[in-house]
């Protein structure tokens, strides 16, 4: 294995240089404060400073540094088979509107590096949703069909650029590749030069809203604001009635550059063997890097070294000039499920006035933080809202259809729960699966990561650290 196979880092962090932000050392009054410097927090940040508000962006560790800087880096509005569920299950205005807030975040992310001179490495390329076995091709032709309906210029094919032979596909073209850290980092600099507040290594660990919204951080400073924007993934806080409808998944990633000619064009996705998605990036002359994602599994799940070895020995026998590569990465990312597979994008629940949050992005993070960041300010504000935003209403009334699905997860989460054993999570009790190919403790009810070294908290909602870790091999 190549020296530089260490698992963690992703191919986005490393290499991509970034202004240290300071860490709050100081109570502050602000009209808006965000939590969370991913995709979601920083737009909605950028926009609300555009707008004129006095912002304040606060985000536990690096900018772009979480979900985001291990995320594939697609822009698309081809979003798998989402189409033609949300056709059956909301309506084909539905489908319509939700297609319509994805192109258009992709064109925003076009019109924002245009504007602030940001070098995100756009590039556009078709989108592909496969299978390939012939007997989930109807499933490929209906998706073609309900997106096509819903306004995406899509077509059903049976052949594409990969080195192997399709059942069927879904082709939508004129889609996005893109850095996602650079263009994060070039909005977080834009930001501040308007005269908002970034402040990185500033881990918030209480929000209250009275007659304003009051925000603690786990360094003991205050931040008072008007409102308030959750964008931390798995939201911080949580009202009970949407902490049951949200479900939490990772996945594996492997990148190596390939010889040019060998690299696939456009980026693909299949619901097949676990999900595999392919993509690649500029990387030097003759080489682009091929970036493969699969492998789903719940937080805490064991056996991750065994999914990790598949998902490389696939690319290796798909792709034969990955397993030449001198250099390759290893990493994971992690993503949230709402029941109902539409994010969740406005106020937290009916009783709130001025808590938003942004979470359920289902694997399709980057046209959904931007088009959350949009919503948000326009709720912040009080600007005009989108046609779309009922559709992503937190408050929104789950369909009949989506209550097993439901009921099955919190199954799952009452199981962990009532035979939990220590250790277990700072958030609300779970009990924790070890990790270790990441050496973490992680929480399969909501998400939750901890360093098995010293227990220090890694990914949210938890906040408070995990006490007397122990490490522990991998059955």
């Amino acid at each position: 294995m190549p020296a530089d196979a260490s698992f963690g880092m992703s191919y986005w962090m490393r290499g991509t240089p970034s202004p240290d932000r300071p860490a709050l050392a100081e109570d502050l009054t602000a009209d808006a404060v965000v939590i969370g410097g991913g995709i979601a927090g920083v737009c909605t940040a950028h926009e609300l400073v555009r707008a004129g508000r006095e912002v304040v962006l606060l985000e536990a560790g690096r900018i772009g540094g979480g979900v985001t800087g291990h995320t594939t880096g697609k822009l698309t509005a081809l979003h798998g088979l989402t189409y033609a569920r949300l056709r059956d299950t909301h309506g084909i205005l539905a489908a319509a509107r939700y297609a319509r807030a994805q192109q258009e975040a992709l064109e925003h992310v076009v019109r924002l590096c245009e504007e602030t001179g940001i070098d995100a490495e756009l590039e556009r390329a078709p989108s592909y949703t496969y299978v390939t076995d012939g007997r989930r091709a109807e499933d490929i032709r209906s998706e073609a069909a309900a997106a096509l309906e819903a306004g995406l210029d899509t077509a059903y094919v049976t052949e594409t650029e990969l080195p192997f032979p399709v059942a069927a596909a879904v082709r939508l073209d004129d889609q996005l590749l893109f850095h996602p850290r650079r263009f994060l980092l070039g909005l977080a600099e834009d930001l501040v030069a308007r005269g908002g507040r970034v402040h990185e290594h500033t881990r918030v660990t209480g929000l209250r809203e009275h007659a304003d919204c009051r925000i603690t951080t786990e360094a003991g400073h205050t931040v008072h604001a008007r409102d308030v924007v959750v964008a931390t993934h798995f939201p911080l806080t949580v009202h009970s009635s949407l902490l049951t409808r949200l479900t939490v998944r990772r996945e594996l990633v492997v990148a190596a550059p390939v010889p040019t000619d060998q690299a696939p064009h456009g980026m693909y996705v299949t619901p097949e063997d676990r999900t595999r998605s392919v993509r690649t990036a500029p990387h030097d002359d003759g080489h682009r890097l091929l970036i493969v994602t699969g492998e789903a599994f719940e937080p805490g799940t064991d056996h991750t070294g065994e999914r990790l070895e598949r998902l490389t020995g696939w690319a290796r026998r798909i792709f034969p000039g990955f397993g030449d590569a001198r250099e390759t990465y290893r990493w994971a990312a992690q993503d949230v499920w709402s029941a109902d597979h539409l994010p969740y994008v406005g106020h937290e629940h009916p009783d709130t006035q001025h808590v938003f949050l942004a979470t359920g992005f289902g694997g399709w993070g980057m046209s959904n933080g931007v088009m959350a960041g949009r919503l948000l300010a326009a709720h912040v504000t009080g600007g005009p809202r989108p046609d779309w935003t009922e559709l992503f209403d937190p408050r929104r009334t789950l369909p009949l259809r989506e209550f097993p699905d439901v009921v099955r997860a919190q199954a799952s989460v009452a199981r962990h729960y009532l035979v939990a054993r220590p250790p277990r999570c700072t958030h609300m009790g779970c009990e924790l699966g070890f990790n270790a190919l990441e050496d973490t403790w992680e929480c399969p009810c909501h998400g939750s990561r901890f360093a098995a070294s010293d227990g220090r908290v890694l990914q949210g909602p938890a906040t408070n650290p995990l006490e007397n870790p122990e490490r522990r091999s991998e059955p």
